[in-house]
Parts: structure tokens; C-alpha cells; sequence
């Protein structure tokens, strides 16, 4: 079933770039975005912007054209994370996260509350975070392995109606040997060949995630912190059109 899995994605994967804005407000990236705009379709929203600035951080970047992808880590008992998940229905947004840890019923809650107030977001569940280490996790009281925690709380994520999940580019190709073709898998810990790897521990290069059966690369100091940020979103579309290129040949 794992080979058939992979095989599939070698074949017909498409993959895309989200933009990490990893900044206290949209005034230190818009800059940038501008010039990224036409490059890049995608934009990750997270926390530091979204308690610094609130909802008009999300509505201003959005302004610009860009496709929302609001990371929250949802995390809390049923009721108040469905309550959150309406609230921010009425935003411009098209991706949303919850933590997969918050078990069934809060990660079922949460899909009934974006099923009835927004059809179209695409509710992604968090399994491990790419910085935690196998070490990491066995403080928390998982004696499993990363790999292996991502695949338990991953397959909980889509039996409780979760349609995509965040997991590092590891354990792309294990979650598609036991998951649905149809699950959309965001990838951080993306790192082009020669980039420093910064505080990220399971990481891997554009190429070999989307050939692995990623459908979004989430990429942020690689392309800010270069010296031509454009240049560097520009080639790591590249790289994802010639893996994808070598996956329709294949």
C-alpha cells in the first residue's frame, strides 16, 4: 500500500510555495511582499503577527493579493477551539491549524464548526512540530519516535475529519502509504541545498519533499534573508517544476 502511495504522487503531484511572514507586523514585510508579488501565490500568517496586530494583519495581506494560510495551532477544549475556528471564518483566509494533541472530540468540534461556516477553508491538523527530536518528545512523556507519533495523531487528524495536515518533509512518504490521496500535506522544515538549517531538526530540499507527495512547501528565512529574495522564491519554484517534471516522465 506504501509503494502504491508514493508511486502516485511520483506521477501527478503538483506542489506549491507558501511564504513564512515571520514578523511582528505587516509594515516590516510588505516591502517584499510586493516585489514577491506574481512570484509568490502563498503567505503564512503565525502567531507573533496575529497577537501583535490582530485580524487586520490577515485583511491588509490579503489586500495585496495573496493567499492566506493562518496558523493559530488551535488548542483548547472543543467548544472555545469550534468557537475560534468561527471567528475566523469571516477572515480572507484559506488554510487554518489546529494541534492534532487536542485529541478527537476538539479536532471533531473544530471540522463541524469549518464545515458549517466556512466549506472552503482547508483545516490543517499539527502533529510534531518540526523542532522537536525524538529526545524532545520522550520529555513530554512520548517514548515513540517522531515518525511514529506523526502517523498515530495524523491517521486521529482525518478519522476525526481533518482534510490536510502540517508534518515535517520526513514523514511525507509514511503518511501517504496510510492516508487517502486526497489529504493535503503542508510541509515546513524546507531548506534549499546550502541553506542554514536554523532551528529547524527534520528537514529536507524542495525537490525531494514534492517528490515525496507534498502539495505545499512552507519556505521563510530561505527566501527573506537571501540577498535577492525574489531570485530565491523563483528558484525553488523551479526546483518544484523540474520535480514535477521529472515525476510526469517518470
Amino acid at each position: 500500500m506504501a509503494l502504491a502511495g508514493r508511486q502516485h504522487f511520483s506521477i501527478i503531484m503538483a506542489c506549491d510555495l507558501i511564504l513564512v511572514l515571520d514578523a511582528p507586523s505587516p509594515l516590516e514585510v510588505t516591502p517584499a511582499l510586493r516585489q514577491l508579488q506574481g512570484t509568490v501565490r502563498w503567505v503564512k500568517i503565525g502567531l507573533e503577527m496575529f497577537t501583535a496586530c490582530g485580524p487586520d494583519c490577515v485583511r491588509e495581506i490579503a489586500g495585496l493579493g495573496f493567499k492566506i494560510f493562518l496558523d493559530l495551532k488551535l488548542h483548547d477544549i472543543p467548544n472555545t477551539v469550534a468557537k475560534s475556528v468561527e471567528s475566523v471564518s469571516s477572515l480572507p483566509i484559506h488554510m487554518l491549524t489546529v494541534h492534532t494533541s487536542g485529541g478527537r472530540e476538539m479536532m471533531q468540534w473544530a471540522a463541524k464548526a469549518q464545515q458549517q461556516h466556512a466549506p472552503g477553508l482547508l483545516l490543517l491538523g499539527v502533529t510534531v512540530l518540526t523542532s522537536t527530536s525524538a529526545a524532545g518528545l520522550a520529555e513530554t512523556g512520548v517514548a515513540d519516535s517522531p515518525e511514529a507519533q506523526v502517523l498515530r495523531l495524523g491517521r486521529l487528524a482525518i478519522d476525526s475529519g481533518l482534510r490536510g495536515l502540517v508534518c515535517s518533509p520526513l514523514e511525507i512518504s509514511p503518511l501517504r502509504g496510510i492516508l487517502p490521496n486526497d489529504v493535503q500535506l503542508v510541509t515546513p522544515g524546507i531548506r534549499p541545498r546550502g541553506a542554514s538549517v536554523d532551528d529547524q531538526s527534520r528537514i529536507m530540499t524542495p525537490s525531494a519533499a514534492a517528490e515525496a507527495g507534498a502539495n505545499f512547501l512552507v519556505v521563510g528565512r530561505p527566501i527573506f534573508q537571501a540577498p535577492d529574495p525574489v531570485g530565491a522564491a523563483k528558484a525553488i519554484l523551479a526546483e518544484l517544476g523540474r520535480a514535477e517534471a521529472k515525476g510526469v516522465k517518470g
